[in-house]
């Protein structure tokens, strides 16, 4: 019987084993999408409790809790860490084949040396004290638990308001901390709040009268994010729509309204994001940011939820609706100017993986290799067989040799062993493939594939260029 995450975990042919352990364990890792609060990281923050430390900010963990019976206030309400974490520990025999059974168990074992322990209320105990133990050393601050993991790049996820200081005090360091250009609240001008957040953008650049001064004021932030070692930008579309764009005397007239706090209609919304998208992708381009698009939640399902707890709670779910004709003419505007930058392409539908994959078929010039991504299994989706899925779809219909890879999409600092988790998956993967004759016997192709996915290419996008 093979061992619990043993040494070979996923690796079940030779070549497998191999090429993980000799080609893509150790390779450093590009961050390049996730939710890490920057002042964290610049400040090298500890933490007093492992309940803390892991438990705060991971809607992962708190959906199994809630599964597994855990009343609120023992995930993110008023009860102390010890009794958060002994909740999570009891949750976790009831957890067993959901990833973060085996992230959870990955992060106790490669940073806290609790190889082999399997978190139960038996071994709670043991494993709190010997993790809270250790936090007050120097390699477990936020910038120590990033090198343990040798990790080259974090990018971070940050509003075009933000003021980027942390970034700033980050300049120089070996461990690379970029901001990525996020201006979803620009975007949803149906918002509530869009007419505050407007004024908060006028604050940090000039007034907006107009549509084309909101795209000055947000150029300008976009120079200041590239000031600050910026490469990317991203999108969060919970639902892509095929609309035209307004002339630009509706869309003035549709953001005067809406700076008034006016309604706006869903049409006129529409309009607006068409708008915006593509007045964005050309920035893009013109400054070699790359564009992600993260599509398909619905967000914030449970009204419980969020009238409690608010965003970003654990409420979210796939949506199951069309993309390939929003979504490709939202990018063939751009391309028919050839002012279509890098893009990635996430989908939160797992059966949107073959369309995502011949979209970005679709819009590949040849500038660059892969230079339209369908990116990685996300959320849902970063599974075993999601991520599986989601190589195999690439492979067929496109070149997994070109992928970009894994990243966290995390706001948590334990997460970084799951790209230990997506190299184990690939590098199984390319063993089958190779043992049954469906790719060269050839060492040298098959490093290269591997450590191209793993890490070149991301570095080549996001450290390199």
């Amino acid at each position: 019987m093979t061992m619990f995450l043993g040494s070979d975990f996923l690796l079940d042919t030779a070549t497998a084993r191999r090429l993980f352990h000799e080609v893509a364990r150790d390779l450093p890792i590009v961050d390049y999408h996730n939710h890490l609060p920057p002042n964290e990281i610049a400040e090298d923050r500890h933490w007093d409790t492992l309940g803390e430390m892991w438990l705060a900010h991971d809607h992962y963990k708190w959906r199994v809790m809630r599964w597994a019976g855990v009343d609120e206030d023992r995930i993110t309400g008023t009860a102390r860490w010890r009794e958060k974490f002994d909740a999570f520990a009891g949750a976790m025999p009831r957890a067993l084949l959901n990833p973060v059974h085996h992230w959870s168990h990955l992060e106790l074992w490669r940073y806290f040396g609790l190889d082999g322990t399997i978190l139960s209320p038996k071994t709670a105990d043991r494993v709190w004290e010997t993790a809270n133990a250790q936090l007050s050393e120097p390699g477990f601050g936020a910038q120590g638990l990033l090198r343990q993991m040798n990790v080259e790049l974090v990018g971070t996820t940050d509003d075009p308001i933000d003021t980027l200081e942390h970034h700033a005090a980050m300049r120089g360091s070996d461990l690379r901390v970029v901001p990525t250009f996020r201006p979803d609240k620009s975007i949803q001008i149906e918002a509530p709040g869009f007419s505050d957040y407007l004024k908060k953008l006028e604050a940090h650049t000039h007034p907006v009268q107009c549509f084309d001064d909101l795209i000055a004021a947000l150029e300008r932030r976009m120079d200041h994010f590239v000031a600050h070692g910026c490469r990317a930008s991203d999108h969060g579309i919970n639902q892509l729509d095929a609309a035209e764009i307004p002339s630009a005397a509706v869309l003035d007239e549709v953001l005067r309204r809406a700076k008034a706090g006016k309604n706006v209609s869903a049409d006129e919304a529409a309009g607006h994001r068409a708008a915006m998208y593509d007045a964005l992708g050309r920035a893009y381009a013109k400054r070699n940011l790359v564009m992600q698009l993260h599509m398909s939640a619905v967000r914030n399902g449970s009204t419980r939820l969020m009238q409690r707890l608010g965003p970003d709670s654990g409420g979210d779910i796939m949506r199951d609706v069309d993309l390939a004709g929003p979504l490709t003419r939202i990018l063939d505007r751009l391309d028919r100017d050839e002012a279509l930058p890098r893009t990635v392409l996430y989908g939160l539908d797992p059966q949107r993986n073959p369309v995502l994959a011949a979209v970005a078929g679709t819009f590949q010039d040849g500038s660059q290799a892969g230079k339209i991504q369908a990116g990685a299994a996300w959320w849902f989706n970063d599974t075993l067989d999601g991520m599986e899925d989601q190589m195999r779809s690439l492979a067929n219909i496109g070149l997994l040799s070109t992928f970009l890879g894994m990243l966290t999409d995390s706001r948590s600092f334990l997460s970084f062993p799951r790209h230990e988790y997506f190299r184990r998956l690939l590098c199984g993967m390319v063993g089958r493939w190779a043992e049954t004759g469906h790719l060269p016997d050839d060492e040298d192709i098959l490093d290269g594939l591997v450590r191209g996915i793993c890490y070149e290419n991301a570095r080549d996008w996001f450290l390199s260029s």
